[in-house]
């Protein structure tokens, strides 16, 4: 198929190392399975929605006959609404977190000795996503971690990988409409160099280190340039020579890495192939920390201001 094809040379493009032939078939092979899979899942889900459909038909109409339940069918979809409503205006969300290659994922998770096989379906790097999402809820900050499956819906459409950005741009374009307080926005990724380039020991542990990367031909370039030093700078008060500091990059013009849509929107590279997701977690939870005191350093931005402000 040409979209695996396509998807396929350009993650091989996308880093340094040689795959060997075996590893060529068996990319191919798994692409092919996963393929299938998003044929399947779409079987389904069109199964799926028949089903409800029809029942949820048949739910009300044996409600208005026997019952004549016409106020409480409403009343009881209206009050489902209602909460969820409620739940989103209480607390709207301060960060964005998502995946633009999100199979990336870690050569120790995956029991894999090559570099090139650290692609998987799920043991990626959407769980660091997850738990930085999951740390900052601890921390009393809101954050919307989106885990969309990028790679799915470029062989589903028969897109090939230089699409990813144009994919992930559509989720977070819906998402900025529906939320105008998110303030930060964090593409997360996993890097590609060499562990010791990758890793810092603190206090007897080892860290997978951050790579804050910003897009030069972004119209928000200068802005965002800013965030990611301000980011670099707390990381590195708090976490010394935790972070790899701020690479700007004059990408194609055409990809920005979707950071022409807010000024506050930052990729990261966290660690490399060769860390683990223990170590990777590690990084995460003191990069919640940087969040959050940022997050305090900038209550008293007028922009700001209402985010903080306790409900009357």
């Amino acid at each position: 198929m040409q979209n695996e094809k396509d998807l396929f040379d350009m993650i091989k493009d996308a880093y340094p190392q040689h795959p060997s032939n075996d590893f060529i078939l068996s990319t191919e092979n798994s692409l092919r399975q996963k393929a299938r899979k998003v044929n399947r899942k779409w079987m389904i889900k069109k199964v799926s929605a028949i089903s409800a459909g029809f029942s949820l038909f048949s739910f009300a109409i044996s409600w208005l006959f026997f019952f004549n339940g016409t106020e409480s069918i409403t009343g009881a979809f209206h009050s489902v609404e209602n909460q969820s409503s409620l739940a989103i205006e209480e607390k709207d969300p301060l960060v964005y977190i998502y995946h633009t290659h999100n199979s990336e994922s870690f050569m120790p998770e995956l029991g894999v000795t090559n570099p090139n096989e650290a692609v998987s379906d799920s043991e990626n790097v959407t769980l660091v996503g997850k738990e930085l999402s999951k740390k900052l809820i601890e921390k009393n900050i809101n954050a919307i971690h989106d885990d969309t499956d990028i790679t799915g819906i470029l062989l589903e459409r028969n897109l090939s990988f230089t699409d990813s950005y144009s994919i992930s741009r559509e989720k977070l374009q819906a998402t900025l409409k529906e939320y105008k307080n998110i303030k930060m926005i964090f593409d997360i990724h996993r890097g590609s160099e060499k562990r010791t380039d990758t890793t810092k020991n603190i206090d007897g542990k080892d860290y997978a280190r951050i790579l804050f990367v910003v897009s030069m031909t972004s119209d928000n370039y200068e802005e965002n340039k800013d965030f990611a030093f301000q980011l670099n700078e707390k990381l590195q008060q708090l976490y010394p020579g935790l972070s790899r500091g701020v690479l700007e990059k004059g990408v194609n013009p055409q990809n920005t890495y979707n950071q022409d849509l807010h000024n506050d929107s930052v990729l990261l590279e966290i660690g490399g192939a060769e860390n683990s997701v223990e170590e990777v977690y590690r990084t995460t939870d003191a990069f919640a920390e940087v969040i959050k005191e940022i997050i305090e350093e900038k209550k008293n931005n007028s922009s700001w201001m209402g985010l903080f402000t306790a409900p009357s």
